[in-house]
């Protein structure tokens, strides 16, 4: 039995672009009689996903609830950011009675499991499960999954290749931190995709690990709310590429936030997008962009080619500002030419 007295927290991880944000909206439409709070770490100063979130507040789940930790990755600024988050929350009137934390795509789980062993929070709150949303699609390509033979090969050739990417290492911690894996896109990846998905990542989990299929974010929230794991007491199970460090660098990632004026065609806006993921190391391009005659905002959300836009709500009396922010891998980025697609 769950200890009644600690307030259970799932941690929702997973690469930029996997569908975190879509499952906790399906979270927060089924929240099985739940009063739900939620912490959202962005990487970079502008909230996009935490925007999204609270557009779908209601009862259960009330704006108030809903806390953007903006100031970094969640897991570099525990003592500063989430500490007196999680305090804050617990503090409130009506006490959540289940937290769900979505991590940036760039951070390591394992630095947030080891604060819930913090003297200030331990007896009043616990780890429910890890939740790692991977995105079938892109795992069955192996991008996130390398292939060691290849790895062996190429370090063979050339030393400077000694080391796995920063982007590889982040999955590889995720998936080794996870409890359970959804495999988002299913509908994308087909059945060769997911086969080979649960291949890579059955080749890199530390474990066994149950994986489940997951489109558009919908999965019945009894398979991975109430899992009662206590990763914070499990943490030798969950090994990482950082343990033994004090802390890791997001010096191979840069954000860039890009304020354009209203436009006239996002079919435009689409294709400069997809130039981008073409031309730069582009990872993400997410925002809202104000179209002229359009009452409703548009909400953009890109993941490398894919470029996915929306109308989701009017603008009403809030300023009809476009906003981009595009992260991008640091390594030959060139910010310049970014900004001249984008605002050309």
């Amino acid at each position: 039995m769950t200890d009644l007295s600690k307030i259970p927290v799932t941690v929702i991880t997973g690469f930029l672009g996997a569908g975190k944000t879509t499952l906790i909206r399906h979270l927060m439409a089924n929240p099985q009689g739940k009063r739900l709070a939620i912490l959202v770490n962005e990487f970079g100063s502008v909230g996009v996903d935490g925007d999204i979130l609270k557009s779908c507040a209601d009862e259960n789940c009330p704006v108030e609830n809903i806390v953007e930790l903006a100031n970094g990755c969640i897991c570099c600024t525990v003592a500063d950011d989430f500490i007196p988050t999680i305090e804050a929350l617990m503090a409130m009137p009506h006490r959540p009675d289940h937290i769900l934390i979505e991590t940036s795509g760039l951070a390591l789980p394992k630095p947030l499991l080891k604060a819930f062993d913090w003297p200030a929070i331990r007896s009043r709150i616990t780890v429910d499960g890890v939740v790692t949303v991977a995105d079938a699609e892109a795992v069955a390509a192996g991008r996130f999954a390398p292939d060691e033979a290849a790895v062996a090969a190429q370090r063979a050739a050339d030393n400077s290749l000694d080391h796995e990417t920063p982007l590889s290492e982040v999955f590889e911690d995720q998936i080794a931190c996870a409890d359970i894996v959804l495999l988002s896109k299913a509908d994308l990846a087909g059945a060769a995709g997911l086969a080979a998905a649960r291949a890579a990542i059955n080749a890199e989990a530390p474990r066994k690990l149950p994986m489940l299929e997951m489109t558009e974010g919908a999965i019945d929230p009894r398979l991975i709310l109430g899992l009662n794991s206590r990763a914070e007491d499990d943490l030798a199970a969950r090994p990482s590429h950082h343990d033994g460090e004090d802390g890791h660098e997001h010096d191979d990632f840069n954000t860039i936030v890009i304020d354009l004026p209203e436009i006239a065609d996002p079919e435009v806006l689409s294709a400069a997008i997809t130039r981008l993921s073409q031309e730069q190391n582009i990872l993400r391009v997410k925002g809202f962009i104000a179209v002229q005659g359009k009452p409703m905002r548009l909400l953009v959300q890109a993941v490398g080619a894919r470029v996915r836009m929306q109308y989701d709500r009017p603008w009403g009396s809030a300023a009809r500002r476009s906003q981009l922010v595009v992260i991008a891998e640091m390594a030959d980025v060139n910010e310049a030419a970014i900004r001249a697609v984008l605002e050309g």
